[in-house]
């Protein structure tokens, strides 16, 4: 009499239902093996500069949570308070029982700059290499969802993605037509003078930068990293990181929805534009002092990609 190997059978052919039971249990996986197959290997870093933000705050913060969360991504969120005086630090205070929320406090309001620098670099302490860390307005113009779509890209090999306006794709809604061709003008001439191949919009705030570049970055640089005080910290941070060896950078079509911002603009358009000209004239004819990295960049060992 030969061996059976298979299922169990009734008489009329059929598997019965304790069997069918017994096998299933029999195949079901480990909890402990299914946990260990969602454990990211990174986590993404969102930092967040927020200056009298009490319209838009909340509204944003959800909105991250559910983008990442249904994207079963692990995440933190690191919010600057650039002396605020709103309610944006009691925003922030309830919802840091219910979010993965550090928040930093500047007592007095330093701008920007300062707010960018010391959020990159909470970011850049709790980060490890394969991280993502995030930039990006917390007006409510920059979709959330637009996160998964950078960290692929980074995923696919970039170490530096900008949520672009200048993109196949990309839309601004609710901007002024003078800003529009402003902003425009200036991208084009960035382009010329200062060339990335992959860049077109120097001066969004959104982007996503590997952990490891981001290191990088500022272990060249040091304490001049982000040595701007306004706006045009965001064009700085760009040209200093287009001077490292092996950096790969790229862009994903933004829609700015600038019709969601509540309350006003802290941007004034002539003193951003003054200063950023500066910024681009200085680079270009000299004073290489601030622009200079800490260490040489051929004594450090460039980017693995």
């Amino acid at each position: 009499m030969g061996l059976r190997v298979g299922r169990e059978v009734t008489k009329n052919g059929r598997v019965p239902n304790d069997a069918i039971s017994s096998q299933a249990n029999s195949q079901k996986e480990p909890d402990s093996f299914k946990d260990t197959m969602r454990t990211p290997s990174f986590k993404v870093i969102v930092v967040l500069p927020a200056y009298n933000e009490q319209e838009n705050l909340r509204g944003l913060l959800l909105s991250l949570s559910e983008s990442l969360s249904d994207a079963d991504l692990d995440f933190q969120i690191i919010v600057v308070n650039d002396g605020s005086s709103d309610r944006t630090a009691e925003i922030l205070k309830e919802q840091e029982a219910n979010l993965p929320l550090k928040v930093y406090t500047h007592e007095q309001n330093q701008g920007l700059g300062a707010t960018m620098r010391d959020g990159l670099r909470l970011a850049n302490q709790i980060s490890n290499p394969k991280d993502i860390i995030v930039t990006m307005d917390a007006d409510e113009t920059h979709p959330t969802g637009l996160i998964l779509r950078m960290v692929r890209v980074i995923k696919e090999g970039h170490d530096v993605v900008i949520a672009s306006r200048y993109q196949p794709g990309a839309r601004v809604i609710g901007l002024t037509m003078h800003r529009r061709v402003i902003s425009w003008v200036a991208s084009k001439a960035m382009r010329l003078l200062f060339p990335i191949q992959g860049v077109r919009d120097y001066t969004c705030g959104y982007r996503a930068y590997r952990g490891d570049a981001l290191a990088q970055a500022m272990r060249f640089y040091g304490d001049r990293f982000v040595d701007q005080e306004g706006f045009q910290c965001m064009v700085d941070i760009l040209l200093k990181m287009r001077r490292l060896p092996n950096l790969v950078f790229g862009e994903v079509p933004l829609v700015l929805r600038y019709d969601l911002k509540q309350g006003e603009s802290k941007m004034r358009l002539v003193r951003t534009a003054r200063k950023t000209l500066g910024l681009l004239a200085q680079r270009k004819l000299g004073s290489p002092q601030q622009s200079s990295p800490a260490v040489s960049p051929e004594r450090e060992k460039p980017v693995s990609n």
